[in-house]
């Protein structure tokens, strides 16, 4: 068994700086260059200016907060690493180091548990390890807050891989996506770590609401005046939130890479965003006497929490979004319409990108099914 796990260790380090010994080279099987290690390569290329903004905003927003309570120095190991650095919210090597002190150990935590479970599954099927975890454990720790305790990372990353993706066969027959599962399990099962307003600034003791948050505790009638950072700060993503989720703009340049390549369906970004902000004009001509978050204009919608980032990178996951275009295009609406839904009329959770993609996964299978028996319909009627 020893043997074994050491053998497989050894071929992932090797297959993922050279190409296996054997390949398939021929049709039928293989129809472009693509390939599952050069999709990986491509969603973490993608994936970087939301990775930069998670580090450097993570640190710019823990400077600003010890700024505002004038506290000198963070507290414990990460006080004795910054110490030749500071914390001037100005400066950008202070944010990424404060920052990657946060981010890093949850990263790390992340890609030694999700590869000892994959490790277990894959000497015990005689399979050989892929790439996939970079990814999913990429997307895993930037959908977290910064104050995630370590060991609620390793349960999390531990649900998503054990129960979402090898309970299923591995990486790539899983119909919902690991990372978000683990996010979920993370979410029902600690739900004061994972919401509240003491978990999005990396300061201990400091506490300070997401906008979707502040606007869900208001009134209506004081509405959109509870949210503090501009819209241009939300699109940017200058605020307090999960790590990698607060910049549209980062997830945009994603998307623009993910589109180019072909790897990312801009179907689904498209009919997501068309579905958000469709649910969200609703709402708004509608009104209510009673929740604030009906006030939240459609614009708003698409820039605040994990929206354009489960959009880009989630929804647009290639084994559990619909394969379809006219599927795409009903997943994608699917999805932005529960998003917003979710958001406004559940009291108890002001985010809802989350669950709206899995619960539109898990109706993905059924949308190709549906569009399959039209086609197949319409061409016996045309014979």
């Amino acid at each position: 068994m020893k043997r074994q796990l050491l053998a497989l260790l050894e071929k992932s380090a090797r297959s993922f700086l050279r190409s296996p010994g054997r390949e398939t080279r021929g049709a039928p099987h293989v129809r472009d260059a693509i390939n599952l290690r050069r999709i990986m390569l491509v969603f973490v290329v993608a994936l970087i200016p939301a990775l930069f903004m998670a580090i450097w905003n993570t640190g710019y927003q823990a400077n600003l907060a010890m700024a505002r309570i004038d506290l000198a120095e963070a507290p414990g190991w990460r006080g004795r690493v910054l110490s030749g650095l500071g914390y001037d919210a100005d400066d950008l090597w202070a944010n990424l180091a404060h920052g990657a002190l946060y981010f890093v150990p949850v990263y790390l935590v992340t890609l030694f548990v999700g590869r000892a479970w994959e490790l277990l599954f894959a000497s015990v099927r005689r399979r050989p390890l892929n790439e996939g975890l970079w990814v999913t454990g990429l997307l895993f720790a930037l959908s977290l807050p910064p104050l995630i305790p370590l060991w609620q990372v390793a349960l999390g990353i531990s649900f998503g891989i054990v129960i979402a993706q090898e309970l299923f066969g591995g990486y790539g027959r899983h119909i919902l996506h690991p990372a978000l599962v683990g996010r979920a399990f993370l979410y029902f099962a600690y739900a004061n770590d994972m919401s509240g307003d003491r978990i999005w600034v990396a300061v201990d003791g400091y506490s300070r609401a997401t906008p979707l948050s502040a606007l869900q505790a208001t009134a209506p009638e004081i509405g959109m005046d509870v949210i503090e950072p501009s819209w241009t700060e939300a699109f940017l993503g200058t605020i307090g939130g999960s790590m990698g989720e607060t910049s549209t703009l980062a997830c945009l340049i994603g998307a623009v890479v993910l589109i180019l390549t072909g790897i990312g369906s801009w179907r689904i970004m498209l009919s997501a965003s068309a579905g958000a902000a469709s649910a969200a004009a609703l709402l708004v001509r509608g009104g209510s006497e009673t929740n604030a978050m009906f006030v939240l204009p459609p614009e708003w919608h698409l820039v605040l929490g994990g929206f354009a980032f489960g959009v880009v990178f989630f929804a647009t996951d290639p084994v559990t979004s619909a394969q379809t275009n006219p599927g795409r295009w009903i997943y994608g609406f699917l999805v932005g319409a529960l998003a917003v839904l979710l958001r406004v009329t559940n009291p108890t959770y002001p985010e809802g990108t989350m669950m709206a993609i899995l619960l539109a996964s898990v109706f993905a299978p059924l949308i190709d099914w549906f569009v399959e028996q039209r086609n197949i319909e319409r061409r016996a009627r045309h014979g």
